[in-house]
This record gives structure tokens, C-alpha cells and sequence, in this order.
């Protein structure tokens, strides 16, 4: 059984293929720097990735919600199941109307699906996107005053492991999130108390946000996708927790205080 890790190198991606390995279990990395390369922009890239694989961990890059994301997640999966794929665990992204679609198309695949729709990840506050933020003390986004149900990566990673090795969890769909609300500033505020200096949220507007982010290099059309998340997915659609990590995995979702804590290495300076 080789298991393709779409997005190997990335948040979810190489936690789970750090999983799989430590079962034993052949992997295949897929990334534009693994060989084969894989590369959602190149689509003569797919097919090497795909020969001798049976089972895919399918994420996209940068999100579900971007365009043009639903016409790859078709033909990538099209040409999966013809390639001989019986398993396709698909990363969601809760109340994503976009993502939602994408859905659909692993659902109708032919092959046995399982999708994570997950809500907004811990450590986004650690890795790259807003871990320069915290060490700066400010956290600038064009974010309501709204609470979201923040998830731990690690509990992503142990249901798609899950999914990819264990009966079970075929043609089910599990909405996973943390397992209570937090708006940004608290989220902030309970940063402060664990880093130990203040850090403190600040809403901005889109365009804001979409300059700041430009000129810290972040491509214009990544970062106007990332404001439309911010100011369209983050209305209050999400503000409720599910038990998605306990129906998988028999245990509750890890608190973000937990998650807060084991990580506060990285927010010293």
C-alpha cells in the first residue's frame, strides 16, 4: 500500500507522513521539491506521483477556497481512481462554500472518501503564517469579533492516519474542531499570559491587511484569497465546536491552551 501525502512538507502533510512511516508504512511525498515533483500549478507532474499509489492524502495548496481549486481537485481526482486509487481522505475547511464542492467531487469519486473539515488551525500562531506576528506583539487581521473553535494540526494528523490505515472511517465525513470558542483577542490575551509580555489583537481592514501582507511578500492573489477567508468564512458561521476529533478517535480535541504551552519555545525571543 503506497500512500500518497499531498502537501508532505506542509503543516498537516508531514506530520502525517511522519505517522505512516513510523508504522512502517511507504510514503510518498508530494511536493514540488520531492521526486517525483508534485505540483497543483503543473498538471504533468500528477501522473508519476500517482504510479503505484493506492491511497492519497489530498490537501491543496494554498486553500480549498481559492479558484481555480475545484477544477484541480476534478481532474486530480479523475485521474487517481484511474490510476488506481481505492482511498481519498480529503482537508476541508469548515464553511467553505468552495470546499464544499471539492467535497462533493472526492464523495462522487468511485473510490472509498473520508473528509476532514476542519476548522482554523493552532498553529498557524506558531508556523510561518502568524508566528512573526506573535513574536511582534501584534496580531493584525481583518477578523470580526467573532469566536472560532481553533484545532490542533496534531489531531488532524492523527484522524487522517486514522483514515488512511484503519476500517472503519470509509465514506464518513468529520467536522473537527477545538474543543471551545476563542475570538483573536483571546486567543491573544491567553498568548500574553504564557509568553509572558503583552501581545494583543488589532482588526484592520482588507486592503489593510492585503498591503501589509504584499509588502511582506506574499503574492496579491494569495494574499486577497487570505482576506476574503478572513472577512467571509470568519462571520460567526463557525462559532460552535463538534465532538468530529472524539467520533474519530475515541478522545477529546486537544485544548488551545495545551497546544499554547508545549509551543511558547517558539514566540522567545
Amino acid at each position: 500500500m503506497m500512500i500518497l501525502v499531498l502537501g508532505g512538507t506542509g503543516k498537516t502533510g508531514r506530520r502525517i507522513a511522519d505517522r505512516l512511516t513510523s508504522l512502517g508504512l511507504p510514503v510518498r511525498i508530494g511536493s514540488r521539491s520531492a521526486g517525483p515533483a508534485f505540483d497543483w500549478q503543473d498538471r504533468g507532474t500528477w501522473q508519476a506521483a500517482l504510479d503505484g499509489v493506492t491511497a492519497v492524502y489530498l490537501s491543496y495548496y494554498p486553500d480549498l477556497a481559492f479558484p481555480g481549486a475545484h477544477d484541480d481537485i476534478e481532474a486530480f481526482t479523475e485521474l487517481a481512481v484511474r490510476s488506481g486509487v481505492r482511498k481519498l481522505v480529503l482537508l476541508s475547511g469548515r464553511g467553505e462554500p468552495a470546499a464544499a464542492a471539492s467535497e462533493r467531487v472526492v464523495r462522487e469519486s468511485g473510490a472509498q472518501w473520508t473528509v476532514l473539515r476542519c476548522s482554523w488551525f493552532m498553529q498557524n500562531f506558531s508556523e510561518d503564517f502568524l508566528q512573526g506576528a506573535v513574536l511582534d506583539g501584534v496580531i493584525a487581521l481583518p477578523a470580526a469579533d467573532v469566536p472560532e473553535p481553533f484545532l490542533d494540526v496534531e489531531d488532524i494528523a492523527d484522524v487522517a492516519v486514522a483514515a488512511l490505515t484503519e476500517e472503519g472511517h470509509a465514506n464518513r465525513l468529520y467536522e473537527l474542531t477545538g474543543p471551545r470558542l476563542l475570538t483573536f483577542a483571546d486567543v491573544a490575551e491567553e498568548l500574553s499570559e504564557i509568553v509572558g509580555r503583552p501581545i494583543t489583537f488589532v482588526r484592520v481592514t482588507p486592503e489593510e491587511y492585503v498591503g501589509a501582507a504584499v509588502a511582506h511578500g506574499v503574492p496579491r492573489e494569495t494574499a486577497e484569497g487570505l482576506g476574503h477567508l478572513f472577512t467571509d468564512i470568519l462571520d460567526g458561521r463557525n462559532a460552535s465546536v463538534t465532538d468530529g476529533v472524539r467520533a474519530a478517535l475515541g478522545r477529546p480535541a486537544r485544548d488551545f491552551t495545551d497546544f499554547a504551552r508545549s509551543s511558547a519555545h517558539v514566540w522567545k525571543r
